[in-house]
């Protein structure tokens, strides 16, 4: 692999060589453990869904099982091998670390070592991958197949047509899909709205008022000022931003009934960094990765998909 081309930029004073890079997603799911996590998956995880039938029955003085019965089905979580292999020269990255380490950066905590700092930029776009992945993936390069594909592909699971979401419907779309939730499950202690990123932006909008379904004052007559990033709910249920999910997206669900495996919980952090220069004699630097991930979910009439 090639080293990075650093382009050229207008802007030409002492941080001209510092990397721009895109905001990124932490993995937010699974630091906030909004689903079950399964580690030590080290090839599948079979999860048994049993489903009763005829359970309770007038009583008598015999035992008869035969009225009563337990059906099991299957389902299997299979994690996906993924790694990084990335090659960088070390001198354009070098010198952006010597100069936040002797103050001139905006962040205050910085990796005391140079392999440090590469793992943590490295690991930061993990994150964002397995984040975008966990939700909205389909297996492939880089991926695997994430809860809106497999969601989709099952036909118990409750589906809500989805139109596009803004400040003025989005009360009466998340509506929807509150009406939609079984009545079993609705009222459990985990059962969590998740929510795509523009669906969040629509709804805290919408609660500063200026709308009409809400009136001007918004939120305790505090306006557009009401919300500073605590926890949002709709209805009584807690309400959870998945930012990898695609815009005009839900899903409501038990977070008992959502699972994310991988072999080795550890795995997710877990880089190497080689430094080329006593091998070849370069300025490279070699980060690899190895680790497997995947999600699977368990009753899929238990779920609702507004898609």
């Amino acid at each position: 692999m090639a080293n990075p081309t650093i382009t050229g930029s207008t802007y030409a004073g002492e941080f001209a060589g510092k990397y721009l890079g895109a905001a990124l997603l932490s993995a937010d799911t699974l630091d906030q453990g909004a689903i079950t996590i399964l580690p030590n998956v080290k090839y599948k995880a079979a999860m048994k869904v049993g489903t009763m039938s005829n359970l309770v029955r007038s009583a008598d003085c015999d035992f008869d099982a035969t009225t009563s019965g337990l059906t099991l089905t299957e389902k299997v979580l299979t994690p996906t091998e993924l790694q990084v292999n990335l090659q960088i020269c070390k001198k354009e990255l070098h010198a952006d670390w010597e100069a936040a380490q002797m103050g001139f950066s905006a962040f205050d905590e910085l990796p005391p070592l140079f392999s440090d700092y590469v793992i943590a930029r490295v690991a930061a776009e993990v994150a964002n991958a397995t984040e975008t992945s966990i939700w909205s993936g389909s297996a492939g390069e880089g991926s695997f197949d994430g809860f809106e594909t497999l969601l989709t592909a099952d036909a118990t699971v409750n589906d809500v047509v989805a139109g596009t979401v803004t400040s003025t419907n989005v009360i009466a779309e998340l509506g929807k899909v509150v009406d939609a939730i079984p009545s079993a499950v609705y009222g459990k202690e985990d059962l969590t709205l998740y929510v795509s990123s523009n669906i969040a932006r629509a709804y805290v909008r919408a609660l500063g008022g200026f709308v009409a379904t809400i009136g001007a004052n918004g939120v305790d007559n505090k306006g557009t000022q009401w919300y500073n990033g605590g926890q949002l709910s709709f209805e009584g249920i807690n309400l959870f931003v998945a930012k990898g999910l695609a815009d005009n997206t839900a899903v409501a669900a038990q977070k008992s009934n959502l699972f994310f495996g991988t072999g080795l919980l550890d795995d997710r952090n877990e880089v190497k960094v080689i430094d080329m220069a006593d091998i070849d004699g370069s300025q490279n630097v070699r980060v690899v990765m190895r680790y497997t991930a995947g999600v699977q979910h368990g009753i899929g009439s238990d779920i609702v998909l507004y898609s």
